[in-house]
């Protein structure tokens, strides 16, 4: 398994492809609602086996010069709970320091703030519900 930041149209296929089937579909949401407006400024990292097919995917982008925010962090449902995430998370974190961020900030849906807690990151507040059912917690940490 390695990281890489998707740059080829076939890299950027399966790293989407993945994120609409963690983030999206369970929830009855169209194929397109897993981009972003931002993602062409976004770093972008994925996780891949070693047949190059992506297991993991994240990105984050710069909010401010000193605030990086992580967004959409999806693990395919076979390889989640094996601190896959965390690879991604501490990939993505060395991305924003080595940019100049000080800090991170990420909307952490429910079932997700206990994995965020365990890398470092504290609850700021209760924030939306997305889709009408996935509460979200904004959640920092200082780099």
């Amino acid at each position: 398994m390695n990281i890489l930041e998707p740059a080829t149209p076939e890299q950027f296929e399966k790293y989407y492809r993945l994120r609409y089937l963690t983030l999206r579909q369970p929830w009855g949401q169209p194929e397109g609602s897993e981009r972003a407006d931002d993602d062409a400024t976004a770093t972008h990292a994925m996780l891949v086996d070693n047949a190059g097919e992506a297991i993991g995917v994240c990105r984050m982008h710069l909010q401010t010069p000193q605030e990086a925010q992580i967004r959409f962090m999806g693990i395919h449902e076979n390889y989640q709970g094996k601190g896959l995430g965390k690879l991604l998370l501490d990939y993505l974190e060395d991305k924003a320091r080595s940019m100049g961020a000080t800090n991170i900030v990420l909307q952490a849906r429910e079932k997700a703030v206990s994995f965020y807690e365990r890398n470092g990151y504290k609850v700021v507040e209760k924030t939306h519900l997305l889709f009408g059912s996935i509460q979200h917690y904004k959640m920092e940490k200082q780099l």
